[in-house]
């Protein structure tokens, strides 16, 4: 009996914490992907580094190829909305131009 839960709570704790490991493997062949692209390496190279990068005493650049609007945090749509019909409000519009006035603000313009 002993045996049958230590077995269970190892099945459980396996399962539970695969998807922790496979989302940090994730991120780090994102990360190694941004480097090899921001390096323009090709074929080869490309498989030479990758190895190289993917393995575990490899340190990432900084921000390798990371695009401006993912360093900083990004506005969520319903805020976009919030702020967008606070400033339309306050703008007194209506009608056409309180709609124009929308559409421009969620676009970020």
């Amino acid at each position: 009996m002993k045996k049958l839960i230590a077995v269970a709570c190892l099945g459980l704790f396996v399962t539970v914490s695969a998807p922790v490991f496979a989302g940090a493997q994730q991120e780090k062949m994102k990360g190694c992907n941004a480097e090899a692209k921001a390096e323009a390496l090709k074929g080869d190279e490309r498989k030479a580094f990758m190895s190289k990068c993917l393995k575990k005493d490899y340190t990432l650049k900084a921000d390798a190829g990371a695009k401006p609007e993912e360093k900083a945090a990004p506005v969520k749509q319903q805020d976009k909305m919030k702020n967008c019909n606070a400033d339309a409000k306050t703008r007194a519009l209506k009608g056409d131009e309180r709609k124009a006035f929308m559409k421009t603000c969620l676009k970020g313009e």
